[in-house]
């Protein structure tokens, strides 16, 4: 990838795959916007990428409403362009639908669906003048897959951006933008430490991807054009022998497996 003058918005980028993705893009020559709520973290990314690439930093919390606006503000009162977004920022909510109040789950689809549908629709304009902009939506194999008992939000949330990327590609494909749904399996991040299912993972050491791996297969595939990607081989061959399954068949699979890999009531 040709360094650009345009930036790359990377959003839940103070751990995991959001900040392994905008190590990638700093590697890459691409300058960066970083943001997520713990502003000590991404300062600490940013000092180390800094070497490579103009880094702004901004806090934010996405479950507020107001703040991809204030975020957009803010990005153009610093005079960045935005050519790359990067829809990363996103967590689970451990436990069965009841299981959790209204506002947890509220403030899950802000972040999940809400801040996503608004910082495209804000972004878009300028993703589209660049001629060759791009949009890497952070999605998960769980869309691919029957919903699993304990993922009553999780699974459509995902689903959400695997559609929202297919619409937007077709939309778009006619400015230059490419737009990709990444959907990683079990990754090492903090992800099952903040809802408090590591302990209780039983899945087999083979099936987990490492950060570094699924970053460069998601800009890759996004740079290709590809709408899907799947990193892993293992999980793309798991993806192909479910869609041949039976629905029913493939619904009593993951009933049987879903208490292996997440808590429940």
């Amino acid at each position: 990838m040709a360094p650009s003058t345009g930036h790359a918005l990377v959003t839940g980028a103070s751990s995991g795959i959001g900040a392994q993705i905008a190590r990638e893009y700093a590697r890459r020559g691409v300058p960066l916007v970083l943001t997520a709520r713990r502003a000590d973290r991404l300062e600490a990314l940013a000092q180390e990428l800094r070497a490579q690439v103009p880094v702004e930093v901004i806090a934010a919390d996405l479950a507020d409403p107001a703040a991809p606006a204030l975020l957009v503000e803010e990005i153009g009162r610093r005079g960045a362009k935005i050519r790359i977004l990067v829809n990363n920022a996103g967590y689970g909510v451990p436990g069965r639908y009841l299981k959790s109040d209204w506002k947890m789950h509220t403030d899950f689809l802000q972040v999940m669906v809400g801040a996503v549908s608004e910082l495209t629709w804000r972004l878009l304009p300028s993703i589209r003048d660049a001629g060759d902009g791009r949009i890497l939506n952070v999605a998960s194999f769980a869309a691919l897959m029957p919903a699993a008992d304990g993922q009553t939000l999780y699974a459509p949330a995902k689903s959400f951006l695997l559609k929202f990327s297919e619409a937007l590609a077709l939309e778009n494909a006619n400015r230059g933008v490419h737009v990709t749904a990444l959907c990683p399996g079990f990754t090492y991040s903090e992800f099952h430490d903040v809802t408090g299912t590591r302990a209780k993972m039983r899945v087999s050491p083979r099936m987990w991807l490492d950060t570094a791996e699924v970053a460069r297969a998601g800009i890759d595939g996004n740079e290709r054009g590809d709408v899907l990607v799947v990193p892993g081989w293992r999980y793309r061959l798991m993806h192909a022998v479910v869609k041949l399954l039976p629905h029913r068949t493939a619904m009593g699979l993951m009933a049987r497996n879903s208490r292996k890999v997440r808590p429940l009531d």
